[in-house]
């Protein structure tokens, strides 16, 4: 059957309704999804809650760094070595695990304070980063599962799809998270994740079979060694890959949205939650219209001018910063009536414009790897991605914190802005197989 030929502008449902297996994979990723918004809610709170050290908060996610980039390549060769919906139950299986490991220990918690004493923080980083893998290990296995299940005239649409849960766990999750948190405790908090996460595990179970090649090479060192000769034969699947690193390590700014709501833009806390929900509807927003984008054919040139246009936009957020760091634009204070409400209007906008451009160049670089890398090698490939994707925004938030530290809070953004659409010519320069890469 065609594709019918009339041209849309919202988000196109099609792969939902006519691929039953992508629709239940998409609703377990996105109740998945929301689950791990409430852990990553609570066990911030939690941990501050027992040492008030805002440090100890920050290594939640530098503990889980190493063994998180580790996860990918790993995950990526178990993947493409074992039957995956095995992989994903048996991933799934571990998060679950992890999570009741931090119910219990939010429980006692909870007893531990009526004794005037806390539980010890160690425990909870080990099971956060136990989740942190799995949730890497599972995310490969689902993305290199979805071009067996729909067909390939779907699998743009399939990745607006999925831009269209990520958006929505982004934005209601943590927000749902705190309503709860406020109205009961942690406890609760971690419970919904266990009941959000097994919901989204039976739409796993009742995945077909996904059978690997009889000749899969086990996970190792030539497994690893094939993927990397893979890449130097096609370009422009690597380039993706330095697309993003470049994007998150050069144009990160939510590192520096606390220091910026609290001396420079001001507002406090209002804020923060302003700024980083205008990046969560700016991807939403990209997803919910991308009618138009899945019928683009020159997918690798639209990578690259999205990421462009994100470091303009990260540009601009600097600009913003620098502009009011002068003093020549008064000194806002730390609550939102004492805000710079204009700095905030244009610093919103930036942010808007950070999570729709990248949104588009997430959907085109997903679906290229989908559809180009052959399945043998698909999960391989998607795996050193998640790497890419887990370790590229913690660069990026020690980039930007040097920068701060050194030159200013606005220099990060400024120089990583410029940086990023210079570094986006000359990519296009020397890759023109990305440059030229058309879809179907």
């Amino acid at each position: 059957m065609s594709e019918p030929t009339k041209k849309r502008t919202l988000v196109d449902f099609s792969p939902l309704r006519q691929a039953p297996a992508f629709a239940r994979l998409w609703w377990g990723n996105l109740l998945n999804g929301l689950g791990s918004q409430f852990t990553l809610v609570a066990v911030a709170l939690l941990i501050y809650d027992i040492t008030h050290d805002t440090g100890a908060v920050a290594l939640v996610g530098g503990i889980a760094l190493i063994p998180m980039v580790l996860s990918g390549p790993v995950g990526g060769m178990i993947t493409d070595a074992f039957e995956r919906r095995l992989v994903m139950i048996l991933s799934a299986t571990v998060m679950l695990i992890a999570t009741l490991g931090l119910l219990a220990l939010s429980i006692f918690e909870d007893f531990a304070q009526l004794g005037g004493f806390h539980v010890p923080v160690w425990p909870i980083y080990v099971f956060t980063t136990i989740t942190a893998v799995s949730a890497t290990v599972l995310a490969s296995a689902r993305h290199a599962s979805i071009p067996r299940i729909i067909p390939e005239h779907l699998v743009t649409k399939a990745a607006a799809l999925n831009g269209i849960s990520m958006g929505t766990q982004v934005m209601v999750g943590p927000a749902l998270a705190g309503v709860v948190i406020a109205a009961s405790n942690f406890s609760i908090a971690f419970a919904a994740d266990l009941l959000l996460t097994a919901t989204g595990f039976l739409g796993i179970i009742r995945l077909p079979k996904i059978h690997v090649a009889e000749d899969a090479t086990r996970p190792g060192w030539k497994s690893f060694k094939e993927s990397i000769v893979y890449l130097k034969q096609f370009p422009e699947i690597g380039a993706g890959f330095i697309v993003d690193l470049f994007a998150m390590t050069l144009g990160r700014p939510y590192v520096l949205l606390p220091a910026a709501a609290a001396a420079v833009i001001g507002g406090g806390p209002i804020t923060v939650g302003i700024l980083t929900a205008a990046a969560a509807v700016g991807s939403f927003s990209t997803s919910a219209l991308s009618g138009r984008l899945t019928g683009i054919k020159r997918q690798g040139l639209a990578i690259a001018n999205s990421v462009k246009i994100y470091g303009l936009f990260i540009l601009l957020f600097g600009l913003v910063l620098f502009a009011m760091s002068t003093g020549w634009f008064g000194s806002p204070g730390d609550t939102i009536a004492s805000a710079n409400y204009v700095a905030l209007a244009v610093a919103s906008l930036a942010m808007f414009g950070t999570g729709a451009s990248d949104e588009v160049s997430a959907i085109f670089r997903t679906s290229m790897m989908q559809t180009v890398a052959p399945d043998h090698m698909r999960g391989r490939l998607l795996g050193l991605f998640m790497s890419v994707v887990g370790g590229g925004p913690r660069l990026g938030d020690v980039y930007a914190g040097v920068m701060a530290t050194l030159i200013g809070l606005w220099a990060g953004p400024v120089f990583g802005g410029v940086g990023i659409v210079v570094a986006m010519f000359i990519l296009l320069r020397l890759t023109p197989r990305l440059r030229e890469f058309t879809a179907g």
